[in-house]
């Protein structure tokens, strides 16, 4: 019997099933404590929406803007509309052209700054961090 017994140990089998008994169950040592159970969540993270690329199109209250200061130039003839039309355009290269920017008929911020309505430093240069290690706002 023992060497069935012995034979059947080194298969596999544990003395318990050899006699049809259950192993007791196993507890943890008792100077160790058994290791959280790690909540999973069934969501994925969320990820923020892209930002759009793209530069958002003028308001027509902007364009009028822009028009009635080309018109007190003396380059946009007419009443300011709203619209960037063929006349808007050739008066914003006549103004360009005047002021030795890019005749481009486009109101960019350089076209802009110099009709007094753009920022003091746009197109000016990129952002640069302070020396105190700030970011810029």
């Amino acid at each position: 019997m023992a060497v069935i017994v012995g034979v059947a140990l080194l298969l596999g089998a544990t003395p318990f099933s050899l006699w049809g008994q259950t192993p007791p169950a196993k507890t943890p040592p008792p100077n160790k404590q058994p290791a959280p159970a790690t909540k999973k969540t069934s969501k994925p993270a969320k990820k923020k929406a892209p930002r759009p690329r793209a530069q958002k199109a003028p308001t027509p209250d902007r364009i009028r803007e822009i028009q009635a200061a080309l018109a007190q130039k003396g380059f946009y003839e007419g009443e300011p509309n709203g619209k960037w039309d063929a006349r808007s355009v050739e008066a914003m290269k006549k103004f360009q052209g005047a002021n030795g920017l890019a005749e481009t008929g486009k109101f960019d911020a350089k076209s802009l700054q110099k009709l007094g309505l753009g920022s003091e430093v746009a197109g000016a240069a990129a952002p640069r961090t302070p020396a105190n290690g700030t970011k810029p706002q």
